[in-house]
């Protein structure tokens, strides 16, 4: 009889110690979670920022180069793509088509003078490397976030305690392509022109 009691207490104090972990990791894995949405949160708020002053930009370079309509399209279709999206994971994707579609507008307007000394366009563009500055910097944490978040839920005995909660790892990470991973580069700076070389004296005859 005493073994008998003996045995339920020890199976009692395992199942109390067992359920405290579980509390305790629930409550971490809901904090984390949290932490990835507020970070993610940060994320679109500035994709959204940029996505805002596209229209802005694409109006200002149109009113010189009109006759790229095939960038302006690209533009079109990957700014609707991202304000469309409805998870982290389709937004990064539309995302990374939108960096591209930036990038060539860039490019475009490299062959238009013009737009560099345009008092609006040099606004926009000054706004645009902000807003540029300021994904790389959220992104960045959002992924430190997600990485810890998924770290957590995949640690042993973490990841039986996740399952029982239901808790799950979010693979929904700002992996950036080459192209995208790259701030585009606004430079609007007058090029610079080359020295030429001084006329040397013609030889004595």
């Amino acid at each position: 009889m005493k073994t008998g009691l003996i045995v339920i207490v020890v199976l009692a104090l395992i199942a109390l110690v067992a359920f405290g972990q579980y509390v305790g990791v629930r409550n971490d894995l809901v904090t984390k979670n949290e932490a990835v949405k507020s970070a993610w949160s940060q994320v679109d708020i500035v994709l959204q920022r940029r996505a805002d002053l596209i229209p802005n930009l694409v109006e200002t370079v149109k009113g010189i180069a009109g006759q790229e309509q095939k960038v302006f399209g690209d533009i079109a279709a990957a700014r609707s793509r991202l304000l469309s999206a409805g998870t982290p994971s389709d937004k990064i994707a539309a995302n990374q088509q939108l960096d591209g579609a930036i990038g060539r507008l860039l490019l475009v307007v490299e062959n238009y003078p013009q737009l560099k000394s345009s008092e609006n366009f040099l606004r926009l563009q000054d706004e645009l490397a902000g807003t540029e500055n300021r994904i790389a910097v959220e992104r960045k944490r959002y992924n430190d976030t997600l990485q810890d978040y998924n770290t957590y839920v995949q640690k042993f005995p973490n990841n039986i305690y996740a399952g029982w909660a239901g808790f799950k790892p979010n693979e929904a990470y700002f992996a950036a392509s080459e192209e995208s991973r790259q701030v585009p580069k606004v430079n609007f700076a007058a090029p610079s022109v080359t020295p030429q070389a001084a006329p040397q004296p013609a030889p004595a005859k």
